[in-house]
């Protein structure tokens, strides 16, 4: 029962994020992408990691997507004109699967060559919600606070540069 859990659950991420990057509509494309942060967040139910998995849907799914969502709305132009889409050169293709493959590859030589891999029979340490909770809210606050003031000042950074320029005053003209 578990292989087809874990099967539906890497569908639903992987055709979201999929059908999130084919799509035009670029709100259409965000809210394909909380699917797939929600999706993402079922895996780690499925994994065991419940703390990670409500984190999950509490900063991305909730939080990144808003600012995501705010961010198109803000920005788009004041009417919806299509804008012409230039087909992709040959070489912007290759220029994109090359630096793909180069991170891949790092990825990949970074996992083979880890020290972290450990044998079968080691468990998990046995840290619990209540440990990650006091962790977050004693030593690690001040970072936690700091994510926080950073992702609110990049959001009003998007509302300055998306407000429009206000028309000037007749009492202002010379």
């Amino acid at each position: 029962m578990m292989i087809p859990a874990l099967l539906l659950i890497a569908f639903v991420i992987l055709a979201s994020a999929g059908v999130a990057m084919v799509l035009r509509n670029l709100i259409h494309s965000a809210l394909l992408l909380v699917l797939s942060w929600t999706g993402i967040a079922a895996f780690y139910l499925w994994a065991g990691a419940e703390f990670v998995a409500f984190a999950q849907i509490l900063v991305y799914a909730g939080g990144i997507s808003m600012v995501v969502l705010f961010a198109v709305l803000l920005t788009r132009p004041a009417r919806d004109a299509e804008l012409p889409v230039t087909p992709p050169t040959v070489l912007r293709i290759a220029a994109g699967l090359m630096a793909s493959a180069m991170v891949g590859s790092i990825t990949v030589m970074a996992v083979l060559t880890s020290h972290l891999v450990a044998p079968a029979s080691a468990r998990a340490p046995g840290l619990t919600v209540k440990d990650l909770g006091a962790l977050l809210a004693g030593p690690h606050a001040a970072a936690l606070l700091l994510v926080g003031v950073i992702l609110t000042v990049a959001l009003l950074g998007a509302i300055i540069i998306a407000a429009p320029e206000p028309a000037p005053r007749p009492e202002d003209q010379p």
